[in-house]
């Protein structure tokens, strides 16, 4: 069994917000709270630690009370390297044994996510447990943005990312992985759907008023 206080979760607010025009998404509101906070709020009670990935507006997400940690630029040698980078940093700043990875744009995430995938982890002996849900065809599909994985996984992750490999797939297909199903009864439909541009996020506030 993996207690809460063994995880930290990250909210990943590193990306370039093109779909956004370039706006810095995990600022941008959901129910006039900042999207990032949002999600901080929502996996707070999960799990017994937090922090934060973010690339810009590094005194903004501060002032969201948990720790802010940008990409490693230097050791990726990019601008831009994508989650993986925000994995990587959090794995190198994380001080409990597992750590959860939830992305700033999703902010109906279950409110259950790290108590099933660290069921999952613990009865499948795995390292990483991944999120999967229904598409809009009602096929499952994993959700690699929302994983479980324990902290040991750093030094490959940084062994990985050292040889120019960016795809979460190519790196969780090398580890001992579980996919944890979210299409159970309850389980809400939307809680994965991701806001790639201000017209989705606010479609989507409109559905929960």
């Amino acid at each position: 069994m993996i207690d809460a206080s063994q995880i930290t979760g990250v909210i990943l607010a590193g990306g370039q917000g093109s779909r956004m025009g370039g706006a810095d998404k995990g600022l941008q509101t959901f129910h006039s709270t900042p999207l990032a906070l949002h999600a901080l709020q929502r996996l707070a009670p999960q799990v017994g630690a937090l922090l934060l990935n973010a690339n810009r507006n590094r005194a903004a997400y501060e002032r969201f009370g948990a720790p802010v940690w940008p990409d490693d630029r230097a050791a990726l040698g990019e601008d831009y390297a994508g989650p993986l980078a925000g994995f990587l940093a959090a794995l190198a700043h994380c001080n409990t044994p597992y750590l959860l990875t939830v992305p700033c744009d999703t902010p109906l995430f279950p409110l259950d996510l790290a108590a099933r995938l660290a069921d999952a982890l613990a009865q499948e002996n795995a390292n990483i447990a991944i999120a999967s849900a229904p598409d809009a065809d009602g096929q499952l599909r994993p959700q690699p943005v929302f994983c479980l994985m324990a902290a040991s996984l750093h030094t490959s992750l940084s062994a990985f990312t050292a040889s120019g490999g960016r795809k979460i797939g190519a790196w969780t297909a090398q580890q001992r992985a579980v996919r944890v199903a979210f299409d159970q009864p309850g389980d809400d439909a939307l809680a994965f759907f991701n806001a790639n541009t201000l017209a989705e996020l606010q479609h989507m506030e409109s559905q929960q008023r």
